[in-house]
């Protein structure tokens, strides 16, 4: 885990993300996605640095994807350092972010709250 990395706007992890070594990282000028990343564009409009510091609760652009809502919600209700120490933990337990691909282990939930549950307990 690069925890350097922390998450991306849109809450992805980007310091457990297998792409990491490429990417710059959705706050650089030098951001892959930055002409068409919707949540990016919009929280630079809004003046915050993550969705899960608006209040609006919008699922447009990644949020519409249940790993990067869930961990948005997660870093809203807990805080960003307490995503951090439990994705930090749950990969010492051998959780995968990408386990296959860009699919991993968080990627198997239909339900926020199931996710959040996970993110927090490492178990189903």
């Amino acid at each position: 885990m690069k925890q350097e990395l922390g998450i991306g706007r849109c809450g992805l992890a980007c310091c457990l993300c297998s792409e990491n070594k490429h990417c710059l990282g959705c706050n650089s000028s030098g951001c892959p996605d930055k002409g068409w990343c919707q949540n990016r564009k919009c929280s630079i409009e809004r003046n915050i640095g993550y969705c899960f510091e608006c209040t609006q609760g919008c699922k447009k652009g990644m949020l519409g994807k249940i790993k990067p809502y869930g961990f948005t919600e997660f870093a809203r209700r807990y805080g960003l350092e307490k995503l951090l120490d439990c994705l930090k933990k749950n990969e010492q337990k051998g959780i995968m972010y990408h386990r296959q691909g860009i699919k991993g282990d968080y990627d198997d939930f239909s339900d926020v709250e199931e996710l959040i549950s996970f993110i927090l307990n490492a178990d189903r």
